[in-house]
Parts: C-alpha cells; structure tokens; sequence
C-alpha cells in the first residue's frame, strides 16, 4: 500500500467545511498562509514581496448586463498603512463564485484560498455572485448559455477605462464552479482577458459528474443544489438598510428552487430527460466550447476529485491547439484540490505563488524566461511510487497499451479470478451478485461526496483499503509482479455481458494489491449495459487499442440486452497514474453497486436487482486495457 499523503485539511476545518462546504476557519486559513515561502526555491524565480501594506474591500458594486439585471461584486483592493485604498490603476483578477461571496468570507474548501496574497502585490481583487446567487439579482440557471454571456460581461466590464482602479488587463482564479466559469468567461473571448487559472474545472457535466456511467450521482448532485440554493438564502449586505432589495432577493431565490433546482434533479431521479445527455449537459459543458478558449491556462486537478476525468480532458484540448496550458495532478479530493492547500507539494511553490507567477507572465506580460523549463505542461501524482511525474502530455508519447484477459471465473467473496496475458485464457462465467451496498465503505465514496468522509474520519479503514468492500463483488487479479509496471491515463474495460433482465450497472475498480493483501484502489469506473453504444469517433485510442472509450447515453442510443445474449459493455475507467511495484498485484474489481454515488432512475431500479454475468472465453475475451511505460 502506497504512502498517501494526509490533507492539511484538518478535523478543526472540517467543520466549517460541513456547514457550508466553502470556507476554511480563520485558524486554517491562517495555517496554510499562502504568504509563507516552500523551503525549495527556484534560483532563477522567486515571489515579489508583499507592495502594499494591507488590504480594503468595497462591497455590492453594482455590474449591469445587458439585459437589465445587475450582478453584486466585492472588490479588494491594495491599502496603504493607514488603511486606505492605493489610487491607482491595477491589473484586476475576477472570480465568479455561485457560493455567495458573502458566505465565502475569505479563503478556504469550495472557495478557494482568498486573493490577499495577489492584492498585496499589486493586483485588484472582483469576487462576483452569478446570476441568481448570493447578492445578485436574476434567477440561477447553472453553467447556462446566459451565465456564460454574464461571466464574458463581468471581464468586459472590469476591462473597462470606467474602472479608475483598474488598468484593463485581466485574469481569473477560483476553483469548481468558479474553475467552470473561467473557462466559459474565456470562450466568449471577452476584451482584456489575458489568463486563468482554474482549479477542478469539468470538461462535460454529464460524463464527468451528473450521470457517470449512466446512473445518477445522488451522493454530490444532491448536496451541491442544496448547497448553492442554501447559501443563496443569506441576505444581501444591503438588506438591513434595503429590505425592499432583501425581498426582491428572495423571490429570485425561491424562483430558483421552484423552476431550476427541484424540477432538475426530480426529472431525473423519476427518469426523466435530465437522466440523459443532451442540450441541456451539452450547453453547461465547457469542452462544447473549448475551442475558443485561447488565454493562457493552468490547471490543478486530482486523482480523487469529482473532475477526475474532465480537467485533464481540458488540459489535452488546450494543448493540441497550443495554448499554453499547465496542469499539476495531485492526490486530492475536491475540497483539497479546492483548498489547493497541497499544491506546493509538486514543487514549484504553493498555490498563491504559482498564480502570482503565472499572472505577473501573462496578465503584466512580466519577462520570464525559466517559466517552462522550470515547470513541465504536465506534473502528475503518481500512485505506489509517492513521487510526482513530469511529462509533457497526458496520454504521453512512451506510453503502450498493455491488454490483461479475465480468466477463469471468480466467486463473489471467496475465490478470485486471474488476470493474464491473452492467448492464456480459461473459458468462464462469473455471476456477479447486485449488492445496494457496494461502495459504501471506500474511497469512492469519499471522492463523490466531494471529500466529507476524508474531513469528518480521516483515519477510516474505507480510505486506506478496500477489501472488504471488494468481499461484495468478484475480483480478477495478476500474479505478483516480477517488476515495476506503470499506468498513465484513461482505462477501458470491455466485460462480455449477459443478465436477465437486460440492464444493469457494471462497477469497475483498478487497485494495487500489496502482499499483505491491503487492497489499494487507484481509480475506478461505472457503466449502464443498456448504454453500452459506442461511439468510435469520440473514443480515445493508444496505438489502435481502445482506452477510453465514449458513449452518447441519450434516451435513442439506449438499448437494453435481449434475454440470452451476450454483448461486449466498454467500461470508462477514469484516468489516474499509478506504479504497481515489484511483488504487489495488479487487480480488477467488479460490483453492481457504486453506493452512495450512483443510483439509477426509479423506473429502471428493479432492471439492476437481478445479477449479471461476465464471460471470459477466447471468443469473447474480457479484457482490461492500460496506458503503460
């Protein structure tokens, strides 16, 4: 079993994490101080010290669109001694939150770690609400094509010689939701926008988060509705000395609820559109519009974020068509790739001072002539080894697709199967078991609740070793290795499949067996048989070999199996780097559960309480595809 490093996320955090999944307390704002330097520190680069002596904010600016409704934005600016704002024109850094800015307070979890350190160095800091969020006016309509045309207006209008503290050169910062907006504000190419920098950022909605595999997440979709329609609930800063505003403010918050929130997430639970991709993922969808994103861009992803597979999706898109893009990919869920509070893990400084450097670059267009050779296009994590992997593409260029066959057939709970090289493989059918609580004890299900089981029982068993949770499925595992195998990106698995009542959900876990049999897992991934459709096109290849393998999953594509047959169902697994060591296995687990993460829709539940079945013969090979060196 791997080392893995332990958050910097405390229990004390975790508390206010819970309430609102936004801020870190003062404490542990304090405790990570972006203004701290790393003991390693490039020769040739290091971080301007702080110019000002503080900072002074303006709350509630009124920012017009064109259609009439006015967003509230919270600007910081640098402050002399004396407390007062520095009159001065400065390069501005806008984050557009739909956490409520009021909320937020400062730094920390889904919010991000503040913009202090960036302010004190001579930049303006805007913090906006979305529309319908938080002070602003309107009613919320998720990653809309609206609130994109919004987010390009809120650069405009920060761009802007009517600013007088502002010099019309522009960046953007914020994690999640507000990663999400930046490249949306990006794609509509507003004037003055010169970089961003996202953290955890979703390339496709549905694929990545909302519908993975088919079924739908009812561990973070859930929480996170209620999450933006909760905090949107808190006044205005206003609302005391304006409560006709405060009233104007809940009706748009109640409209929300009643026309967005409650009808979404009932549409798709009762099976309805919302339960499938179409217009409405393909409009919230930043890779739709990826291709006129153009700034310089840099990316912090995790192994065990809900963004798992769209950051580096992002990453790759920008990077063919050469945009400068950087990307770190570290061992974090969502609120410590939130947080970013272990970002200077990778070793080029922490988070403040990677935006600090990146913004001086491509906001000021400051000189910088080791920027790319100190810091590679890609910097990843890698699992088993504990060290941190520099390459210059995510699907790097010394990467082979190596194919392991199930063989055999594995008993759920007792006996495994084996994982050998084609050609070898021993005719079998393997009846996999429907278990609602499959999931329920591992690292699963702390990455889809967004990291609350890592912040509330850090030290739970569920997080270092699944097998007991592997006890409610079948396994399919390697001999001891005789040397270091190593996998970079996405994985397929192709599962010849029978099951009598046509549908069900494949579950897939890629772990690391260590020889005392603690069962590491490095990534995982989901699949629906009935939208099992394939569409080569869209589908990603290493050398001719299927790895990541894509599927509409539209209401017309959906094709349940027929009584007695058997068809091959290419399960995504999500991308990771991982070392499987000397002496250690490399394992397949399969459940028909991923719980508290995915459940189908109400009418198509009693389809997955029948159990499926896998086939391994050399007619129909079972087969796991990996990217390794």
């Amino acid at each position: 079993m791997r080392s893995r490093p332990v958050s910097r996320l405390t229990l004390a955090t975790a508390a206010t994490a819970l309430a609102l999944l936004i801020p870190l307390t003062p404490a542990a704002a304090a405790a990570v101080d972006p203004a701290s330097s790393p003991a390693e520190r490039d020769a040739a680069w290091a971080p301007r010290p702080a110019r000002f002596a503080g900072t002074v904010t303006r709350t509630d600016l009124r920012i017009p669109m064109d259609d009439g409704v006015v967003l509230r934005g919270d600007l910081t600016l640098p402050a002399d001694a004396a407390g007062k704002p520095v009159d001065r024109r400065f390069p501005v850094v806008i984050t557009i939150t739909a956490y409520n800015k009021q909320a937020m307070g400062g730094a920390g979890g889904l919010a991000g770690p503040g913009g202090e350190y960036l302010v004190r160095r001579g930049y303006a800091q805007l913090t906006v609400d979305a529309r319908g969020t938080g002070a602003s006016e309107g009613v919320w309509g998720a990653f809309s094509r609206r609130e994109a045309r919004d987010a390009g207006q809120v650069v405009a209008w920060a761009h802007s010689r009517k600013r007088p503290w502002s010099n019309g050169r522009i960046g953007m910062t914020g994690p999640s939701y507000m990663g999400i907006s930046q490249l949306f504000a990006a794609s509509r190419r507003p004037p003055g926008l010169k970089a961003i920098f996202p953290q955890v950022p979703a390339a496709d909605v549905y694929r990545d988060v909302v519908a993975s595999g088919g079924q739908i997440d009812v561990g973070f979709i859930p929480l996170w509705l209620g999450l933006v329609t909760g905090t949107g609930l808190v006044p205005p800063a206003d609302g005391v000395q304006h409560p006709e505003s405060a009233i104007g403010h809940l009706v748009d918050r109640l409209m929300t609820a009643t026309t967005f929130t409650a009808p979404l997430l009932g549409d798709a639970v009762l099976g309805g559109q919302p339960a499938y991709d179409g217009p409405f993922y393909r409009e919230r969808s930043p890779i739709e519009v990826i291709d006129r994103v153009d700034v310089p861009t840099f990316l912090i992803a995790g192994q065990d974020d809900l963004f798992q597979r769209g950051t580096p999706m992002v990453f790759d898109a920008l990077s063919r068509r050469g945009v400068p893009t950087k990307m770190i990919v570290g061992p974090w869920d969502h609120l410590q790739g939130s947080s970013g509070a272990e970002v200077g893990d990778a070793g080029y400084g922490d988070l403040a001072e990677l935006q600090l450097r990146w913004f001086d670059r491509y906001v000021q267009g400051r000189p910088d002539r080791t920027l790319d050779a100190d810091i590679p296009a890609l910097t990843y994590y890698e699992q088993g080894s504990d060290r941190w992997v520099r390459r210059g593409r995510w699907l790097a260029r010394d990467l082979r697709p190596r194919t392991l066959a199930l063989s055999g057939s594995a008993t759920p709970g007792l006996a495994p199967g084996r994982l050998v090289t084609p050609g070898v493989v021993d005719a079998g059918r393997t009846v996999v078991p429907p278990v609602p609580v499959s999931g329920l004890c591992t690292r699963s299900a702390n990455q889809w609740t967004a990291g609350i089981l890592q912040q509330v029982w850090p030290d739970s068993p569920c997080l270092r070793d699944q097998r007991f949770n592997d006890l409610t499925g079948v396994v399919f595992e390697t001999a001891p290795l005789k040397k270091r195998l190593r996998i970079q990106g996405p994985i397929n698995a192709r599962l010849f499949t029978s099951t009598p009542s046509g549908d069900g959900m494949w579950s897939v876990t890629v772990s690391d067996v260590a020889p005392d049999g603690t069962v590491d897992p490095l990534t995982g991934g989901w699949q629906v048989v009935s939208h099992r459709a394939l569409v080569r096109s869209r589908s990603r290849y290493l050398e001719g070999r299927l790895v990541q393998p894509w599927h509409p999953f539209t209401r017309r594509a959906r094709q349940p199996l027929a009584d007695g047959a058997v068809a091959p169902v290419d399960v995504e697994v999500f991308p990771t780097g991982a070392a499987i060591r000397p002496g250690h296995r490399l394992r397949v687990s399969i459940q028909a559960f991923d719980v508290p993460h995915l459940l189908p829709p109400v009418p198509d539940l009693p389809g997955t309480l029948l159990p499926l079945t896998i086939h391994t013969t050399p007619q129909r090979p079972s087969i796991v595809i990996l990217p390794t060196r």
